[in-house]
């Protein structure tokens, strides 16, 4: 519409209404001292409804006072003529801008913006134009300045002999040169102070470059001096500010990014809150064509046309992600956000934009950019009410002329409302309300009604958080509202998990690569990082996940698991918080969390004999001896885990913890000497009449494993030693055939393979250690033992057991063993070389840290030598004390009447404290437990453990605890004391270390 001057100041008298008069007359003074020619006064004189609208300008806007007193004459200009036509003049003029001088074009397009600024500002504050004729007025005076700084550089880079122009005369026009203006400039709906938001592309096909091999380096360098001309600040101001930051992965991709590369990036990681960026796309300047045809190639990534469920959910979350929807707080108006706040313009925005992605996969006519034309659209679609449509409008209306005039006061890119009530008030005068009180009702009315149909469309989709605050993880900067989010949720370091986060959703690692994976990831977000706060050490915990995906192969089947089952998001969250070590298998076996999901897996533990039907089914199934070696480290790695998460749940204690895990290692060892016994017998045939038996020694022989355990064995056989091997292709004479299926037992529990490691074994508790043969025949064992085993061999015999063996066989070594072990001792000798064992052992390796609990003086080995010497020196009188499982053989020992009630009572709990201090530890942490350092998770299951209100206590009641032990130890062996000696002695001749 065509307005003169006197009809546009008769509607601004109406509309605008100086908050602060003596404001208002100051910046009427400031602009008229600066008529130096008369324009404007007379202009004023000559039309003296301007002084009022004036007057309501000055007195409401610093920013458009400032804009004004820079050129008096050209307000008087400005305000002689209709609005439209000024702007349209002032697009023309930054059209046909020729210039060789950048300083030039630069001032010159500043000088465009600040007339069109203000041209535009009159008109939409007097309401000379409705709402989306302002909008409409900036985008295209960004779209023309934008163009003129484009063929200014396009020029400059010819000149220099870096490209050819396809047209001299229209340097953009196939320059291969492609802008994008995303969001509100794609749709012609820029706010006042925009930014333009814009992706940069080339077209390596249409590009003429004198050398193509530097085009990337040359479209950066060209792209940021467009950069520059649009957004440096100099005394003329800034053009529009210019954000590059919706391209493709913009912390790891350069600001102008090849065609192909971008297609390719869309086609297999493009995200769906990009699809719903993509839905407002235009091509604003440089290669329009190149643009449009560009868009076309994406339009299947953005419009699906079968759009299913997951992906539905991932739109939804979008706008979730901005405020999760009941906790965000109430609708309120001081200091309220216009834009992301509830009832918000966004939310209009995602009202439409969703809707449009979920359907416009089937129906083209709702591909459109503009919001109100595609509510329309909706409606006629069938997919909105009229009167949603109806009052959505009216409200998004409303709420953008509100955008517009907070932004007017200060040229701020802002969209909240002033933290002040005379703030707010000033807004509302601008916005032609009376007052604050007036203002107030009508926002609150149409924030109320927008939140309302917002609400609605969603109603169906599940809560994703409560966290009450932003989780906005798009784009390459940080957002403040998640900041701040992250940090009341108890993140230390935010802006780590942000950016950690943005390189998931950007497919930086395996897990993450797949669309359907983040689809499930954007709605997992928020639930796991409520789990992961939960825990002590939260940014340790959020590290840890990001470990345990960075390693998967991929993410959909554990990511949608996680989202369907909220109780194993918060058992994997404790997990990774407490034992980052549990993390690591399910990095590598994600399927392992299946059985997490057996309603029984808490209930029930697997026996002995469904850990062997287990094991057989797998080696049932193996192609190779090598596939059954790979399948036995996947069943024990998978095992593990499984007995470790029992633990850390508390559905198995720490005291039922050692027996499980010597289980899994005992059906292992078994299955696997099996496995290992046929294949030697294929190359070696067997040594007729021969038996050969496995014998757990240490933790093993006494069920106590750990989560970090060895295996201490030995093998013990009986055979003619003259006999030779028949049946095979290589004969091998008997010592040395046990020799070598020795250590093909060795190899396939040890024995790294594409799989992992299994176990470490530890072969040195054989008679003579590591200078005896590797396999030991059952007479040279009863011989060794009756003639040379030294007191820490007799000791260390008291753990052995028979595993893995013909019954006829074990039960003569089962005799062989507690032979030997009640053959008569010298008492004194006896005391003698354990108090000198115990010497040796603490000089090498004892601690004063009383978490030590094994080395620690008073600690498990106190305990254990205690149990062995009283059993050694009781044996041949009781042979039924012995027991390889220590808190059994106390017992025996107290009911045989060999050891104090008291004592036995003080050792055993003190063997269970430690035990389960061990187990935890074992399960958790990687060397040396340092209270300091630990996880919140691992220290409360530790408190459990030794019934402690902190870790203080804790380690009081340790100290306590060894100083009992030790005590007993000095009581019943004797003080150790004596020289100090070097740990390598411990190797010749002595205990192994």
């Amino acid at each position: 519409m065509t307005l003169d001057a006197d009809a546009l100041m008769e509607r601004a008298k109406v509309i605008i209404s100086p908050f602060d008069a003596d404001r208002a007359q100051k910046g009427l003074d400031r602009v008229l001292d600066k008529d130096a020619d008369g324009a404007l006064a007379g202009f004023i004189s000559a039309h003296p409804k301007a002084r009022d609208l004036l007057y309501g300008v000055f007195g409401s806007s610093p920013y458009l006072t400032d804009l004004a007193a820079r050129g008096p004459a050209r307000l008087a200009a400005a305000l002689a003529v209709d609005p439209q036509t000024r702007v349209d003049a002032l697009i023309a003029e930054a059209r046909a801008l020729e210039t060789d001088d950048e300083a030039d074009i630069m001032r010159r397009l500043r000088l465009i913006k600040q007339e069109a600024a203000l041209v535009i500002a009159l008109a939409d504050l007097s309401k000379a134009w409705e709402t989306l004729q302002a909008t409409d007025a900036l985008t295209r005076i960004a779209d023309a300045t934008l163009s003129a700084a484009i063929r200014f550089t396009l020029r400059q880079a010819s000149l220099s002999g870096k490209l050819e122009l396809a047209d001299l005369r229209d340097p953009e026009r196939g320059s291969g040169w492609i802008f994008l203006g995303m969001g509100k400039g794609g749709a012609y709906e820029l706010n006042y102070s925009s930014d333009i938001d814009l992706i940069v592309f080339f077209d390596r096909a249409r590009a003429r470059l004198a050398d193509p091999l530097e085009d990337v380096d040359l479209f950066v360098k060209l792209t940021k001096r467009i950069v520059k001309i649009m957004s440096d600040r100099t005394p003329d101001g800034y053009v529009f500010r210019t954000d590059l930051r919706l391209r493709p992965d913009p912390g790891a991709t350069p600001i102008a990014i090849p065609l192909e590369a971008a297609l390719s990036y869309y086609e297999s990681m493009g995200q769906n809150w990009e699809r719903a960026a993509f839905i407002k796309a235009r091509p604003v300047a440089g290669d329009l064509y190149a643009g449009e045809e560009f868009l076309k190639e994406l339009a299947p990534f953005v419009w699906r046309k079968y759009f299913d469920f997951a992906a539905i959910a991932d739109v939804h979350s979008i706008k979730r992600q901005i405020h999760a929807h009941k906790g965000h707080g109430k609708i309120a108006v001081i200091g309220h956000n216009i834009k992301l706040g509830r009832g918000g313009i966004r939310e209009i925005e995602f009202f439409t934009q969703t809707q449009q992605l979920i359907t416009g996969g089937r129906d083209k006519r709702l591909r459109g950019r503009a919001t109100l034309p595609m509510l329309d659209q909706l409606v006629e679609s069938g997919w909105v009410e009229p009167q949603a449509r109806d009052d959505l409008r009216e409200a998004y209306l409303f709420l953008r002329d509100v955008e517009h005039r907070i932004q007017m006061v200060a040229d701020e890119q802002k969209h909240t409302l002033p933290d002040t009530k005379d703030g707010v008030e000033n807004i509302a005068r601008m916005m032609g309300f009376a007052d604050y009180d007036a203002f107030a009702e009508a926002l609150l009315a149409r924030l109320d009604i927008v939140q309302g149909h917002y609400a609605r469309l969603f109603e169906s989709a599940p809560e994703l958080s409560s966290t009450g605050g932003n989780l906005v993880f798009t784009g390459d900067d940080d957002d403040p509202g998640t900041i701040e989010t992250l940090s009341k949720m108890g993140f230390a370091d935010p802006k780590m998990v942000t950016a950690t986060i943005r390189g998931w959703h950007f497919g930086r690692y395996a897990a993450t690569r797949s669309t359907v994976a983040r689809e499930r990831l954007t709605e997992l977000t928020p639930l796991l990082l409520e789990a992961l706060a939960a825990t002590e050490n939260a940014d340790q915990a959020f590290l840890a996940f990001d470990k345990l995906i960075q390693k998967l192969p991929a993410g959909v089947q554990l990511f949608s698991l996680l989202v369907s089952q909220p109780r194993l998001l918060n058992l994997l969250a404790g997990i990774t918080g407490a034992a980052p070590k549990l993390s690591a298998t399910i990095s590598k076996r994600p399927r392992v969390l299946d059985a997490l999901m057996e309603p029984a897996f808490f209930q029930t533990v697997p026996s002995e004999a469904d850990l062997r039907e287990r094991l057989a089914a797998q080696f049932a199934e193996a192609r190779s001896y090598e596939d059954a070696l790979d399948r036995a480290r996947i069943f024990g790695q998978e095992q593990k885990f499984l007995i470790g998460v029992r633990v850390l749940t508390g559905s198995v204690s720490v005291a039922e913890a050692g027996a499980a895990y010597t289980r899994l290692a005992e059906t292992l060892i078994e299955g696997l000497f099996a496995e290992v016994s046929k294949e030697f017998e294929k190359a070696h045939g067997v040594i007729a009449g021969g038996a050969a038996a496995v014998i757990a020694m240490g933790k093993l022989g006494g069920r106590e494993m750990t989560a970090a355990s060895d295996l201490d064995l030995m093998l013990l056989y009986d055979a003619d030693p003259m006999a030779e091997s028949v049946g095979g292709e290589r004969k091998l004479y008997t010592p040395q055939y046990y020799a070598r299926l020795t250590q093909r037992l060795i190899t396939a529990l040890s024995a790294p393979t594409a799989e992992g490691l299994l176990y470490e074994t530890d072969f040195r508790l054989r008679p003579s250690g590591n200078k005896g043969p590797i396999a030991v025949s059952l007479a040279s064992f009863v011989n060794y033992q009756a003639e040379e085993a030294w007191t820490w061999e007799h000791m260390a015999l008291t753990r052995a057991r028979v595993m893995a063996a013909p019954p006829d066989f074990a039960a003569r070594v089962a005799a062989a063993i507690r032979d030997a072990l009640t053959l008569p001792c010298d008492p004194q000798k006896l005391k003698d070389d354990v108090l000198s064992m115990r010497r040796r052992l603490e000089e090498a390796k004892g601690s004063d840290n009383p978490f030590e609990v094994k080395q620690a003086p008073g600690g498990l080995i106190d305990i254990e030598f205690i149990a062995q010497y009283l059993m050694l020196l009781h044996g041949a009188a009781h042979p039924d004390i012995f027991s390889p499982t220590t808190p059994l053989a106390l017992c025996k020992l107290r009911d045989a009447g060999l050891l104090d009630a008291g004592a036995a009572e003080t050792l055993d709990a003190a063997s269970r404290l430690y035990q389960g201090l061990t187990q935890m530890l074992r399960l958790s942490v990687d060397g040396a437990f340092r209270p300091a350092d630990s996880p919140r998770g691992l220290t409360e299951m530790l408190l459990r453990i030794g019934d402690s209100p902190d870790l203080s206590h804790l380690e009081a009641l340790l100290s306590e605890t060894q100083k009992k032990v030790r005590a007993l130890f000095i009581e019943i062996i004797g003080p150790v004391a004596g020289a100090k000696i070097s740990p390598g002695e411990l190797s010749d001749g002595g205990p192994p270390a």
